[in-house]
């Protein structure tokens, strides 16, 4: 039974729906506002794997090559790539609180750079 999303052209909502057919016409109704004008979106391909294979691949090694625990940047893609494997829906919200700790570190970071530009004695 294949499950279609659609963003409603009028509220912006993306709503998935299940069909019991794929032959079957279907009229689907934004569940927010109630609009019928939706557009059809190419939806990901769903993978379903035990939780022994998920914790398996997060144990291995080689995922942790390109990981610099120095670099603000590489930390953010790893957390996103972790949250992605885990397989679960961590919602929109845990990208953006991962961009956002990213940009403060960079903050972080160039207030430091300011700081240690001061007089060769200010840095003893």
């Amino acid at each position: 039974m294949p499950i279609y999303e659609y963003r409603c052209e009028d509220c912006g909502k993306i709503s998935s729906f299940l069909t019991l057919s794929i032959s079957q016409k279907y009229d689907p109704i934004c569940s927010r506002c109630g609009s019928r004008h939706l557009r059809r979106l190419v939806s990901r391909v769903a993978v379903f794997r035990s939780e022994e294979s998920r914790l398996e691949n997060l144990a291995d090694p080689s995922k942790l090559g390109d990981l610099d625990e120095n670099d603000p940047k590489s930390l953010a893609r790893w957390m996103k790539k972790m949250g992605r494997e885990l397989g679960e829906d961590l919602g929109e919200d845990f990208e953006s609180e991962i961009d956002q700790a990213l940009e403060e570190a960079e903050r972080e970071k160039e207030r430091g750079e300011e700081g240690e530009e001061g007089s060769p004695e200010e840095n003893f």
